[in-house]
């Protein structure tokens, strides 16, 4: 276990200033090699106090650029276009970087890791997908993924995105009936 300052806020972890106790590696694969934090030498700590209002300064201005960007971000659909099979299952995924790129091309700036997917998107239809554009500040998007522009604007409608005829074992048995009636006659 190491002692880290944080220089901001981190879920689940705590604030702008906290000292807190993690683990090795995820204090060093993670939060000191992205600037999330600082080592809890007594040099840091000194540096950290004289840098603070700075700090908190920058995580305001960051802050207050996210909230603006959230406004207009959310509740915005992104179209994705993907063949599918007659279920509905994509034959690929949709991923982070989809999304990112979806969300480029209608103008706004997002990277691939403020997109929060627990699993691949791997079905066809409308999916409420959280962006974390700031620690502190997270909207939701819909993705709504589909195998034509047609079925995307049917899908936003309310539609159902796999219209298929639905078959029942009576119906089978009455189609069979009727060929083997055809083919001759057959004694059943």
């Amino acid at each position: 276990m190491v002692e880290v300052i944080l220089l901001e806020r981190v879920a689940k972890l705590g604030q702008i200033g906290d000292t807190v106790r993690v683990r090795d590696g995820y204090a060093r694969n993670f939060l000191l090699a992205r600037g999330k934090a600082l080592r809890a030498t007594e040099a840091n700590k000194k540096h950290f106090e004289t840098q603070r209002a700075q700090i908190e300064a920058r995580n305001l201005t960051l802050r207050g650029e996210a909230a603006a960007v959230a406004e207009k971000l959310e509740g915005q659909t992104f179209t994705i276009i993907r063949q599918a099979g007659e279920s509905g299952h994509l034959y690929g995924s949709v991923a982070t970087r989809d999304i990112a790129e979806a969300a480029t091309a209608a103008g706004f700036t997002l990277s691939r890791d403020q997109i929060v997917l627990l699993h691949p998107i791997k079905a066809l239809g409308l999916h409420n997908v959280p962006v974390h554009l700031h620690p502190e500040i997270e909207v939701k998007i819909v993705v709504n993924v589909a195998r034509s522009a047609e079925e995307a604007e049917r899908q936003a409608r309310g539609e159902a995105a796999a219209l298929r005829e639905e078959t029942t074992l009576d119906d089978l048995g009455l189609e069979v009936g009727a060929a083997l009636a055809e083919a001759g006659d057959v004694e059943l």
